[in-house]
């Protein structure tokens, strides 16, 4: 498996981070682009370095290169996880503005009719937000919003971030223990 992940500069890189290091851990190819706005709160928001973000990727391109393999849907992936994905790059997605790689590469993703989930990070939403992600979720884009769960009583940061990043290698059928599921004991 091989999968494409976009940190784009909304708070909440971490997700991106943890899905990068849970990926890893699980031999999962992962092609990273980071926003130049994601690259910027990685140490605003984190005690990790680009550098460090960047090792965990199988393989990374500069979000200007729009000649990157991920441009093209000749290039095979097998989907695509912006985590965080900004209102930004959430208006370009929908509106098929390929202004970076991230877009452009999602923008294959959805042509090619494969799996895009993007974890929108924003609080409170507007109508254009919301009219954004309605677009993108009738084209079958999962629209997955890391919403905090009480129910596994988290304990840490780390616990909602796991429980976020979790529910979105759910969507590839990624077998992981990073939350425990309902009912189990």
């Amino acid at each position: 498996m091989k999968l494409i992940i976009g940190i784009t500069g909304s708070t909440g890189v971490i997700y991106g981070i943890r899905m990068l290091e849970t990926l890893k851990k699980l031999n999962i190819d992962t092609h990273l682009i980071m926003s130049e706005w994601g690259a910027k709160c990685i140490p605003m928001e984190t005690e990790f370095t680009v550098d460090y973000v960047k090792s965990l990727a199988t393989e990374v391109s500069d979000e200007k290169n729009m000649a990157a393999s991920i441009s093209s849907g000749t290039h095979r992936i097998d989907g695509m996880i912006v985590a965080p994905c900004s209102m930004k790059t959430l208006a370009a997605i929908a509106n098929g503005y390929d202004d970076t790689l991230v877009a452009r590469a999602a923008g294959v993703t959805i042509k090619e009719s494969r799996k895009l989930i993007l974890m929108v990070r924003e609080t409170p939403l507007s109508a254009i937000h919301l009219e954004n992600m309605l677009k993108l979720s009738r084209l079958g884009i999962v629209i997955l919003p890391p919403v905090t769960e009480f129910y596994t009583k988290p304990k840490s940061i780390d616990d909602i971030v796991n429980h976020g990043v979790g529910k979105c290698l759910d969507q590839f059928d990624i077998e992981h223990n990073l939350y425990p599921r309902w009912g189990s004991s």
